[in-house]
């Protein structure tokens, strides 16, 4: 069985040709250029605005015209992720899906149906004559996964809907009615750096093998940070062994737990063994610790050996000098990483947390980046003043950017009562409403249109932003006939 085996069809077809375009956040050429060609294909009015998110039109069906115009939204970017050793440029290969069971996964990539399945059903929504509707429009915005360009950018004013169903959620039979907001956190100072010291043996060391994921919707799950994890080794092996640090790179995305880290070192021939031992022992703890939540997490400790036909740059032999190493590990494991609080006013959910997601030390440039969440402006403030103070007190440089805040949920929305009932109508269940540590586009939009009732729902994803994502194929088949009914039920004018 393949994708377009799957049920609706109409959604996994629609599905089927956006893993086709090529999508990382900031490279959305092609998928822009696909989704206004499908729009011409099957007489749908559609335009990009000026920054390059895509606007879709169609009118209400006959006899539902006195219905409220709605926005359905998402956005065309994914997050690249794979797993290491695997051959991919997700700038310009295609995602190979398969089915597992139940399961719609992808080989071993990230999927794309964060947010490539909100998008399919509301095309889907738009292609189908035997959907009953009032005004639909369909936003599609940019560069959502590294900083909400698209949605930051949107102007008020070109939409023309009261409602705003954002399709961006990750779990059937919840509706979300609020979300985190964000701040970026870029870090970055200078280091001295020595020659390549005498008696001394280089070695590689690797962590790999975390379960990483979604930094909001899973930061509750307390998986590993590799990034954490290799300046906890690091920071042993400096102590305890005498070893010199050359480097460290670990994470590649603000949002994405941090799967992988790697770091060079230089260790005393005398303490090769201590070396070993100091490695092994962290590992051990490591391993009781995230047993759970991160048990395929492996760590590599070897002589480094250059890749065949490599030519050897003695700059990167160089190392960061001792005071300089120590005072940049501590600072990497006193930095406030995962969980900072959970939520008083919505019991099981994340209000604070921090994600170190991405960590570079070469050649004399330290960089770090963080994405901090919450649904507390002030919380989110005090928090980043708790990252500034350690970097600071390390001799870091701390910058912050990309701000925005959160969604406050809405206890009068009438679109809230309209999918709470049709929900149970339809399953016989009431739905769950949520709100969601991740941060949802709608903070932003509503800001640019207050006159929003806003909403988001989706079908069942498990491990976005990880090669783990996939899609729970069953609830693809509810949210499309449940966006279905909701549709023919808006409120009139």
């Amino acid at each position: 069985m393949t994708i377009n085996d799957l049920e609706p069809k109409l959604v996994f077809g629609n599905f089927y040709g956006i893993t086709r375009q090529p999508r990382p956040s900031k490279h959305e050429e092609k998928i822009r250029a696909y989704l206004l060609e499908w729009a011409k294909e099957h007489n749908v009015e559609a335009f990009a605005d000026a920054t390059g998110n895509v606007i879709m039109r169609a009118p209400a069906t006959p006899g539902y015209e006195n219905l409220k115009g709605v926005v359905l939204q998402g956005h065309m970017d994914m997050v690249p992720q794979k797993n290491a050793g695997i051959q991919h440029d997700f700038e310009k290969d295609p995602i190979e899906t398969w089915v597992d069971g139940e399961w719609l996964k992808a080989k071993s990539t990230t999927l794309g149906a964060d947010n490539g399945l909100g998008i399919a059903l509301a095309m889907s929504i738009l292609e189908s004559p035997d959907v009953k509707h009032g005004p639909i429009e369909l936003l599609v915005t940019y560069d959502e996964e590294t900083g909400m360009a698209g949605a930051m950018a949107l102007e008020p004013g070109i939409l023309k809907g009261d409602i705003l169903i954002n399709l961006d959620s990750e779990t059937e039979g919840e509706l979300y009615v609020g979300c985190a907001g964000g701040l970026d956190a870029s870090i970055s100072a200078k280091y001295e750096r020595k020659p390549e010291p005498a008696g001394y043996i280089c070695y590689s060391l690797d962590v790999k093998g975390c379960r990483g994921g979604h930094s909001g919707l899973e930061i509750n799950e307390y998986r590993a940070n590799a990034n954490k994890v290799a300046a906890r080794v690091i920071y042993e092996l400096l102590t305890k062994a005498d070893a010199k640090l050359l480097d460290m790179e670990g994470g590649t995305l603000r949002n994405a737990i941090p799967r992988e880290c790697s770091a060079t070192l230089y260790i005393p021939q005398q303490k090769e063994a201590l070396a070993k031992d100091i490695v092994a022992k962290v590992y051990d703890e490591v391993m009781f610790e995230y047993a759970a939540t991160d048990p395929d997490c492996k760590f590599i400790f070897e002589p480094y050996k250059c890749a065949e036909g490599e030519v050897c740059d003695h700059e990167d032999c160089k190392y960061v000098e001792e005071g300089a190493a120590l005072r940049l590990i501590r600072a990497l494991i006193a930095c406030p990483d995962g969980v900072e609080r959970m939520s008083d006013q919505m019991p099981g959910m994340v209000e604070t947390s921090n994600n170190m997601a991405m960590v570079k030390i070469y050649r004399g440039e330290f960089v770090v980046n963080c994405l901090l969440r919450s649904s507390v402006d002030s919380a989110k403030n005090q928090l980043a003043l708790k990252v500034e103070s350690v970097f600071a007190l390390a001799g870091a440089d701390v910058a912050f950017s990309g701000g925005y805040s959160g969604w406050a949920p809405n206890a009068s929305s009438e679109i809230l009562q309209v999918m709470k009932s049709e929900y149970e109508k339809m399953y016989g269940v009431e739905p769950k409403v949520v709100a969601v540590h991740a941060g949802l586009e709608c903070g932003i939009l509503g800001g640019k249109y207050p006159n929003w009732d806003m909403i988001s729902c989706g079908p069942t994803l498990l491990s976005p932003h990880s090669p783990d994502e996939r899609a729970y194929i069953p609830s693809v088949q509810k949210t499309w006939d449940y966006l279905k009914a909701v549709l023919a039920a808006i409120p009139k004018k």
